[in-house]
């Protein structure tokens, strides 16, 4: 099953924040979060393990909630090169 994303997309001006959720109606083992900018591949920018871990480089870190079945996402002082999509694929257990 994939997990669901919300919100499913998000418009943001040089230096706003945002938060980008990936949830899941089963257990959650890990979560791995990517970004593809237009015409390239999806690259990969980190995995989560269940147990409340948080993760992150540059402003870009992410948590991993295991109570509530969701990881985040946060996009901290957005900056031009943040720019594409970004999705979560997830193993459930």
């Amino acid at each position: 099953q994939q997990p669901v994303q919300s919100p499913q997309a998000v418009i943001l001006r040089e230096g706003e924040d945002a938060v980008i959720n990936c949830s899941s109606s089963k257990a959650l083992y890990s979560v791995h979060w990517y970004r593809q900018k237009h015409g390239e591949a999806p690259v990969f920018l980190m995995m989560l393990l269940k147990g409340g871990e948080q993760k992150g480089h540059d402003k870009i870190s992410a948590s991993f909630n295991e109570k509530k079945q969701q990881s985040s996402l946060y996009l901290m002082a957005s900056q031009l090169s943040y720019s594409g999509t970004y999705f979560c694929g997830a193993e459930t257990q």
